[in-house]
């Protein structure tokens, strides 16, 4: 990923060296998650769990396939899903098994370089796992890079921007703000 879209990273020190933990970051291609991915040893991947929705990496066996096999997807069911496959309880019992989470908290990629609000998914997990750190992230250029609609990546200098755990207080809105804010922070710093 260096090589092929001139990935740099500032803030790598806020990576959490253990598992579990959340990182957050906004969300606009294809390329934010292999972009994720790629800043872990080899040895890590099989714990680290992006979330992603259920009806599109999972529409057909060959798209599940290489998002369970290479990616080590969460697949999450967006519409009316279960009690057993509601999102929270799902990610729940994947931070208790000691795996990681990558969150896109917009719910979907967006098509500007302004994060759009988080949904409440996040602080809710927040609230219950208050234990496990949220590393906010911010990708630059990733959807220049891959834009959406797109399936061969145009090399491109993109970059990732980390920031420390924020302490999360406060109701659930609170915690939202506070997340959002610390992303848009990272955005700033451009």
């Amino acid at each position: 990923m260096a090589l092929f879209i001139g990935l740099r990273v500032r803030g790598r020190e806020h990576l959490p060296e253990c598992d579990p933990f959340i990182l957050i970051a906004n969300h606009s291609s294809h390329l934010d998650t292999v972009s994720l991915l790629s800043l872990f040893p080899l040895e890590r991947l099989s714990r680290i769990r992006p979330c992603a929705a259920a009806d599109y990496f999972e529409r057909n066996r060959v798209i599940s396939f290489i998002s369970h096999t290479f990616f080590n997807v969460l697949a999450i069911e967006r519409a009316n899903p279960r009690l057993e496959d509601h999102p929270i309880r799902r990610m729940g019992e994947a931070l208790e098994r000691g795996e990681s989470l990558i969150l896109f908290p917009e719910g979907t990629r967006g098509r500007s370089e302004e994060p759009a609000s988080f949904r409440q998914g996040v602080a809710h997990l927040a609230e219950r796992h208050r234990e496990v750190p949220i590393v906010p992230a911010y990708l630059v250029n990733m959807g220049r890079a891959l834009p959406k609609g797109e399936f061969v990546p145009v090399p491109f200098f993109c970059e990732v921007r980390f920031g420390p755990a924020p302490p999360l207080t406060g109701t659930r809105e609170q915690i939202l703000a506070t997340l959002h804010e610390a992303v848009l922070a990272l955005q700033r710093e451009g």
